[in-house]
């Protein structure tokens, strides 16, 4: 860390990643919490590297200066070592500026969130400049995401096998060529549809709702696609090849353009089924349509940018439902989901001639959006 690094982080203002505070006491235990829930707090917040900066006014960022006695680096990592878990990693560095002393906690990114304040036993997030506890589908969030937990093969014990379509399922087998002479159960269990709620008795998995559901939303009410086309409102629900189906055929009715690039449009509405936040209880994919543009808004920014205006190399997602675009790759049998992830630079030339298409990722919200011209 030098001088030069220092003035860059001192530019930017108070957020997710980024707090200044004009001292550092650790003294009290109560002070000692107060730092690890600081630094957990923005361990568990979206997007790359954290910053504390220690000596500077938080209003003003008028540089106000620390001892430097009182930051000991080994002293800083024990604590938040000791609790924290899994552990933080942090470092401290001390820089001159304006001749005072300005002290650096820089907090890594984490492939292990989310981190746990252990003597509570609570989970905390940014939300701008402020730190607050982590809401439960937070945390999913951040397990799904780095690794911790596969969502599509959690069971959902209220559900019964009847809700699955059977035909739908029967007819994938077939496309693969599986057969089995034992229990049908026994083979929906392997691939992951169904899971074992009690010693004989079976339920859907929430990735087998989606797949091969007749009403998914009875159990997972977020899993719907809302179009909106200026007053009429209209909610597509059903499994998620079902639903692509339905919103296509109603776009292709609004639109009444027979050169329009409706396959690119597919692309689109693909990334934002697979690539989706399904952990977002609060919200479907939402198509908003308007005489200038098609907007496709979906759950699940983009955690490794925190640019909201985005370029083609930064459009590549990480899979975050790899379990369900395996599985879709195979069950669609128009092989949609196939080119999902690397259609941006197809999406953005199927437009050439009519307009821009943009990629915005909105890390605050916890959306993606693609704006499509018309």
């Amino acid at each position: 860390m030098d001088i030069q690094r220092l003035k860059q982080l001192l530019s930017r203002e108070e957020d997710e990643k980024m707090d200044f505070k004009a001292e550092l006491n650790l003294t009290t235990e109560g002070e000692k919490k107060e730092l690890v829930k600081d630094v957990t707090a923005i361990a568990n917040s979206r997007g790359g590297r954290g910053y504390i900066l220690y000596g500077i006014e938080d209003k003003t960022k008028r540089v106000l200066g620390i001892n430097p006695e009182d930051f000991l680096e080994e002293q800083i990592q024990q604590i938040i070592y000791n609790r924290t878990d899994p552990p933080v990693p942090v470092s401290l560095d001390l820089v001159t500026h304006k001749d005072k002393s300005v002290a650096v906690l820089t907090i890594y990114k984490s492939k292990h969130a989310p981190h746990q304040m252990i003597q509570t036993g609570a989970f905390y997030v940014r939300r701008g400049s402020t730190t607050d506890f982590a809401r439960r589908s937070e945390l999913a969030s951040m397990m799904q995401e780095n690794g911790l937990v596969t969502f599509e093969t959690v069971i959902v014990k209220k559900a019964s096998l009847e809700d699955l379509d059977m035909n739908r399922i029967n007819t994938f087998f077939k496309s693969i060529n599986v057969y089995t002479d034992q229990s049908q159960n026994l083979l929906l269990e392997a691939f992951g549809f169904i899971g074992q709620k009690y010693e004989s008795e079976f339920s859907p998995t929430i990735g087998g709702l989606l797949l091969f559901g007749k009403n998914p939303q009875i159990y997972l009410p977020q899993c719907y696609i809302k179009i909106i086309n200026g007053d009429d409102i209209e909610v597509i629900s059903g499994n998620i090849l079902y639903m692509m189906d339905q919103v296509i055929n109603k776009v292709r009715m609004i639109i009444k353009d027979d050169d329009y690039p409706i396959i690119a449009f597919e692309e689109a509405l693909a990334n934002a089924l697979v690539h989706r936040d399904y952990m977002d209880l609060s919200r479907g994919v939402l198509i908003n349509i308007t005489d200038k543009t098609i907007e496709i808004i979906n759950p699940g920014s983009l955690g490794q940018s925190k640019k909201v205006h985005l370029s083609m190399r930064e459009c590549q997602p990480e899979r975050r439902n790899a379990w369900l675009y395996q599985r879709l790759i195979t069950i669609d049998e128009r092989k949609r989901f196939i080119k999902s992830g690397i259609g941006m630079s197809r999406i953005r030339q199927a437009f050439e001639g009519i307009g821009t298409v943009k990629f915005i990722n909105l890390g605050k919200q916890n959306s993606f959006k693609v704006i499509l011209p018309r």
